[in-house]
């Protein structure tokens, strides 16, 4: 039993679970999914509160009819999801059942509490109880590994099924703007306000680039706003999420994805996704970013909070077309190579046969 958002939901985890359920492993292990936290549901106030209170018992109900032998429960370590999902590790290990509780990046564990030394202890306790706890980065492992040594670790990254993607000459040496891209959660924290300054410090050296933000979030109007105010609302633009043929039409036409993020990151699809169709990343090292890519060889490594450092990026690589081709074709075998639903199926049907025996 698989637990996350529903699978129509804009998020990671739903992308995971969609890659679960339509990967060979569906066909050596009867997968179901139990639906937890907010995303891909349409509540009152009123609803979310009674789903929170009925819901640990419509668990149990569902664990004791479907009688699954493992629970994997998809999490993250930010406040309302971790709180959430403790609820559920305690109602599947009171039941007898094994647990694969996968983090989905958030806060380290020595960072998560602060100064509570109390909640802190708590946590290192709590971390042993999964049979396996799945993490997505090496710094992760490291940072578990030290936190709680009694924990049962694994790491098993994202993956993604690589599009048909035209990786030719023709598609990076030319004199068009360079045309970058975001696609994901419109916040703050993922680096789009920075990578709209860029793109104005870019206009006044003379660089020919245009941005596109695709997604939907609270940040979505005030950088609607920011780009107005840059003046760059010729070279700029929001537009709504994109998916299915329209999501790999973009990733075509884009030579750069933009994602100078300071948000704790676990392994972004949508780096994933980039690299893959052959869109150069120009990324802050974060989570497992530095896992997937490095730096003059699959994309372009900036600090976070820099706007100018994301410009001088853009800038060598609008100057640089044979390089921006180089690392193109090195993204996409990256990926291609190391990152693919089969590797992802493989290793989790390694940890399902373990625990089921």
């Amino acid at each position: 039993m698989l637990l996350g958002p529903a699978r129509t939901a804009v998020s990671g985890v739903a992308t995971h679970l969609n890659q679960l359920f339509e990967s060979r492993l569906s066909s050596q292990f009867r997968l179901i999914q139990f639906q937890v936290g907010r995303e891909g549901r349409s509540e009152s106030a009123a609803g979310v509160i009674a789903r929170m209170l009925i819901s640990p018992f419509a668990f149990a109900v569902c664990l004791a009819r479907s009688r699954p032998r493992i629970v994997h429960i998809n999490t993250s370590f930010e406040p309302k999801g971790y709180w959430r999902d403790l609820i559920y590790l305690g109602v599947a290990k009171a039941l007898g059942r094994k647990v694969v509780y996968q983090v989905h990046g958030g806060a380290l564990p020595h960072e998560f509490f602060g100064n509570n030394r109390a909640l802190t202890v708590l946590l290192r306790r709590i971390l042993g109880w999964p049979d396996v706890v799945v993490l997505l980065a090496a710094s992760e492992m490291a940072a578990y590994s030290a936190f709680a040594p009694r924990a049962r670790l694994t790491r098993i990254a994202n993956a993604v099924s690589p599009c048909d993607a035209d990786l030719s000459a023709a598609r990076y040496l030319t004199s068009e703007p360079l045309e970058v891209v975001y696609l994901g959660r419109l916040a703050a924290n993922k680096g789009i306000f920075e990578s709209i300054e860029a793109v104005r410090i870019l206009r006044e050296r003379g660089v020919e680039a245009r941005l596109t933000l695709a997604g939907s979030g609270i940040a979505a109007a005030a950088a609607c706003q920011a780009i107005e105010a840059a003046g760059i609302a010729d070279r700029a633009r929001v537009i709504p999420p994109v998916f299915g043929t329209d999501k790999q039409h973009l990733w075509q036409q884009a030579d750069v994805f933009v994602f100078p993020t300071y948000h704790r990151e676990g392994l972004p699809y949508a780096l994933l996704e980039a690299m893959a169709c052959g869109a150069v990343p120009v990324a802050s090292a974060v989570g497992a970013i530095p896992d997937v890519m490095q730096h003059d060889v699959h994309g372009l490594v900036v600090p976070a909070h820099d706007p100018a450092a994301v410009a001088a990026a853009l800038e060598r690589l609008a100057r640089d077309r044979p390089l921006l081709h180089r690392l193109a074709l090195a993204a996409r075998k990256r990926v291609v190579e190391q990152y693919s639903v089969a590797r992802l199926a493989e290793e989790f049907a390694g940890v399902y046969a373990k625990l089921a025996h």
